[in-house]
């Protein structure tokens, strides 16, 4: 007991503790070829200092500072946690001895590793290409997206295999892309990446960007991804948008099939968004003029139009549209069909019927149009359909936009209109089979 350095009882408890901490620390904690990670404590001319943690400290020494890349080396910093693999478990001084170069690419296989087995999606950037695919980076590493694996919209763009891969995968370098890693082995240097594996994860982020860079108002391309008979979904790449039934057509439609296909390519503009529940409103007619919005200059009280019955009704009278003018809609009362007494609208009038009709009254602001078969021969208006037929029409449409003017230049005063009755109603034509007792008797 008497050769005892440290005699137990002249060892306090608080240095006895520190001492086996110690020990511990020097004896068995590290072995080579060990990777560890630490924090870069110091970083001299030759040789970078990294705390282990413990009171253990390795280094690196400049043989393999020299050997790590030169980005990476230019990067470190005091402060940095870093990977490193154990060379020697102790030096001459009691540190342990360190190499980064090794571990360079350890993290990004432990990423690669980690990604794999939690089948997550990562952003990449696509960097080269081969005869195969496109090589893209996760860290350091070289990841190889086959052709096969990448998405439909990338498919399309490269073409087919008949052309030269330069050719072919040139017009993606440089672009971004979700993909999931989908084999991993590292005795082979394999990492094989898949762009459809993670379209799922692709659509929601880019729906994401989508919600946040649009606007109400702004114009897009987009393709048609399903009918429905209230509307149509558009793919706006990323994110769906709705085009309802009534924002398809200025004029009246029954079904969206009469406008839009599947697949088809449109333009449409957003005229709704709801950023939180992810909902575009879309519109086409909003991309077209509005046929109501200069139709004074088009036509004006008096004259004689042709126009195609789409709808008789037995309390209403008749609904027509406008030879070539078919977005506006207007109608015939039922007290403008005849002079004459009838019991149905169809003993003057039938669907489908092009008739000469001539104009009672202009409402722009309602959107609506009555006109007349029963006044078409009115001697009254006889001037006025001389004038209109020797071309006159240029002129008094021109004259419509100066009410102050207009009664001097045609010299033939308007003819009084009768008044209308109560069937020149504001609604829309009414639905089919909205007809009463008499029409159904």
């Amino acid at each position: 007991m008497e050769n005892q350095a440290f005699p137990p009882s002249e060892l306090k408890g608080e240095d006895f503790a520190q001492l086996l901490e110690s020990f511990q620390g020097k004896v068995g904690r590290f072995a080579k070829d060990q990777l560890v990670s630490g924090r870069i404590v110091r970083i001299t001319d030759r040789e970078i200092f990294i705390e282990l943690g413990a009171k253990s400290e390795g280094v690196v020494h400049s043989k393999d500072i020299e050997a790590l890349p030169k980005d990476v080396r230019n990067s470190l910093k005091e402060g940095d946690e870093v990977f490193a693999y154990v060379v020697q478990p102790e030096d001459a001084n009691g540190n342990v001895v360190l190499s980064l170069s090794r571990a360079v690419s350890e993290k990004d296989w432990r990423t690669a590793e980690d990604l794999f087995a939690r089948q997550e999606a990562i952003e990449v950037t696509i960097a080269g290409f081969n005869k195969g695919g496109v090589i893209a980076k996760i860290g350091r590493l070289r990841g190889f997206l086959p052709a096969s694996h990448l998405s439909p919209e990338h498919q399309r763009l490269i073409g087919d295999e008949s052309q030269p891969p330069e050719q072919r995968f040139q017009k993606l370098i440089g672009q971004k892309t979700l993909v999931k890693v989908i084999e991993v082995d590292r005795g082979r240097n394999r990492l094989i990446l898949s762009e459809r594996a993670a379209a799922k994860e692709a659509r929601a982020l880019q729906k994401e960007r989508l919600l946040g860079s649009i606007e109400v108002g702004q114009v897009l391309q987009g393709v048609v991804t399903s009918i429905r008979e209230f509307g149509a979904f558009v793919d706006l790449g990323g994110a769906d948008g709705m085009i309802h039934l009534s924002e398809l057509s200025h004029g009246r439609i029954k079904h969206p099939s009469e406008v839009l296909k599947e697949g088809q390519q449109v333009t449409v503009k957003v005229i709704s968004l709801d950023r939180e529940s992810g909902r575009i409103g879309l519109s086409l007619k909003a991309l077209e003029p509005d046929p109501w919005q200069d139709i004074t200059k088009r036509y004006r009280v008096g004259q004689l139009v042709e126009a195609e019955v789409f709808r008789v009704h037995q309390k209403h009278g008749a609904f027509v549209r406008l030879k070539g003018d078919e977005n506006i809609e207007a109608l015939v009362p039922l007290s403008e069909l005849s002079d004459k007494p009838i019991s149905s609208p169809r003993e003057v009038i039938k669907e489908g019927q092009v008739v000469t009709l001539r104009v009672l009254r202009i409402e722009p602001e309602q959107r609506r149009m009555a006109l007349s078969l029963r006044r078409v021969n009115r001697a009254e208006f006889v001037d006025l359909d001389w004038k209109l037929e020797r071309g006159v029409l240029q002129a008094l449409q021109a004259q419509a936009q100066s009410a102050e003017s207009t009664t001097a230049e045609l010299e033939t005063p308007e003819p009084e209109a009768e008044p209308l009755s109560s069937d020149f109603i504001s609604e829309a034509p009414p639905a089919e089979g909205d007809e009463d007792e008499t029409e159904q008797a």
